[in-house]
């Protein structure tokens, strides 16, 4: 249940984003989910990818501060409160989130990357009220 993401620091300048989309195309590593979240020096890029192990490789060995953190991605009806009530039940049992961001692929339920404090409680409490966690598997190959 736990998904690996790739954090890339990127300067805010021009052509940045562009170098990691162009590095992990011409290495056939698809994105599944991206976040960018700026500074006003600075930006970091949350990804999830095809392939974490060897885009964190590609990606270093091009110069770019990268690494592994690991989420949860929790798939949720996409409906109104669904996700409040995901969070609810975290909240209530103490999980902290530190950040989250939602993509869709079309089959009608948000997909939601989570980054807890608690990786491990945060999973099993998810799980204990029947809330559906992706795998990396069926992650990395949407």
């Amino acid at each position: 249940m736990i998904i690996k993401q790739l954090s890339v620091f990127l300067e805010n300048k021009t052509g940045r984003l562009n170098e990691v989309t162009d590095c992990l195309g011409a290495a056939d590593i698809n994105l599944t989910a991206l976040s960018i979240a700026d500074t006003s020096e600075f930006g970091i890029l949350r990804m999830i990818v095809s392939d974490p192990d060897k885009a964190l490789k590609i990606l270093k060995n091009a110069g770019f501060a990268v690494s592994l953190t690991e989420v949860v991605c929790l798939q949720s009806p996409n409906t109104p409160g669904s996700l409040a009530k995901a969070l609810d039940i975290l909240s209530g049992e103490g999980v902290f989130i530190e950040y989250l961001y939602a993509f869709s692929n079309g089959n009608n339920a948000a997909n939601v990357v989570l980054k807890p404090g608690n990786i491990q409680k945060c999973i099993t409490i998810l799980q204990k009220n029947k809330m559906k966690l992706l795998k990396e598997d069926d992650l990395y190959q949407l």
